[in-house]
């Protein structure tokens, strides 16, 4: 530092004056050492502690796959080798319904599906059929028994003695079913026009069922009582279930076809009139000023009522004969 005296009058020296631009002086380097925070270091602890263990949890998750795969394996070889005969006995059964409905498809655009079902003749052939089937049964035999009856002493197979009850039964059950459960509980509870689509379902059924039955009841109990044992009573028994199985075959084959014709027509009429919905009762609508409805429902009215009638004298029959076999039960 240069330091300049200056003699003033006093002879007082003058004070130094510093270094305006004083010289830059390097201070000596010191190497810092930088600590991590604590709180770092315990979070990079934790993180690689968490990815150890996600490691580890993955790796038994992957071996519970690969066992669970194995088992998987394991359970579906043993269940196809107990299910392998189902899986091929549906596959067959699938197969054969196919091959079926395409054969009745074929069938129904030949000449001999037409003439069977579109024609009288079928019903003339099975009612000729079931005319001689029954009188061949009643009619004795140059031995004076009836074809295929049993002598007084002979024992009565309990399979026949239970075809000729299960039989009557189910056509006793039937009738009460189709004519008061089943006819009044859909009527009052649908619309019409689904009730008549239900029932032009179920009539042929209904019929073709009934009809089967009471000529099996009719053929085990003539079988059972040859001609030359009746007495009056089985007699009227002979009679009654003999009337209830034509009763129902002819109205099988020729009043139900041509009902069921009168409600497709019917039917279309009155949706074509939007008519037909309600519930329990009947309203033309529009259609109660047109001529061809009238005479269409007229008709539908006449064989339906027809139909009823002889359904309630079948039935009649039928409770005759379930009083006479009230009357020889032995068991109660």
């Amino acid at each position: 530092m240069c330091v300049r005296t200056v003699s003033n009058g006093g002879g007082e020296a003058e004070r130094p004056r510093p270094d305006e631009n004083p010289p830059i002086v390097a201070l000596p380097k010191e190497e810092i050492k930088l600590t991590g925070c604590p709180m770092q270091a315990v979070k990079n602890g934790l993180t690689k502690a968490k990815e150890k263990y996600m490691k580890l949890h993955d790796e038994m998750l992957e071996k519970d796959a690969e066992m669970s795969k194995r088992l998987e394996a394991e359970a579906h070889l043993a269940q196809d080798a107990e299910t392998d005969l189902v899986a091929r006995s549906s596959r067959t059964y699938k197969k054969v319904v196919r091959m079926a409905r395409d054969r009745i498809n074929d069938w129904q655009d030949s000449k001999i599906y037409k003439i069977l079902f579109c024609t009288a003749q079928p019903a003339h052939v099975i009612t000729i059929a079931a005319v001689l089937c029954v009188t061949s049964a009643l009619l004795p035999s140059s031995n004076g028994q009836s074809y295929g009856s049993t002598t007084a002493g002979q024992p009565r197979s309990r399979l026949t003695s239970f075809v000729y009850l299960a039989s009557f039964v189910m056509h006793f059950g039937s009738q009460i079913w189709m004519t008061f459960v089943s006819g009044l509980s859909l009527y009052f509870a649908l619309p019409r026009h689904t009730f008549g689509e239900v029932q032009r379902v179920l009539f042929p059924r209904y019929f073709t069922l009934n009809a089967c039955l009471s000529l099996t009841t009719l053929l085990i109990y003539v079988k059972h009582h040859p001609a030359h044992s009746w007495d009056a009573e089985i007699a009227v028994q002979v009679i009654s279930m003999g009337g209830a199985f034509f009763l129902e075959l002819l109205i099988r084959l020729y009043l139900t076809p041509p009902l069921l014709r009168l409600i497709d027509v019917k039917t279309s009429l009155e949706r074509a009139a939007g008519v037909g919905a309600e519930i329990g009762r009947h309203d033309p609508g529009p259609l109660k000023h047109c001529p061809h409805y009238l005479k269409i429902h007229a008709a539908f009215r006449k064989i339906h009522v027809t139909i009823a009638m002889g359904n309630m004298l079948t039935m009649a029959c039928t409770v005759l004969h379930l009083h006479y076999i009230a009357s020889k039960i032995c068991v109660l």
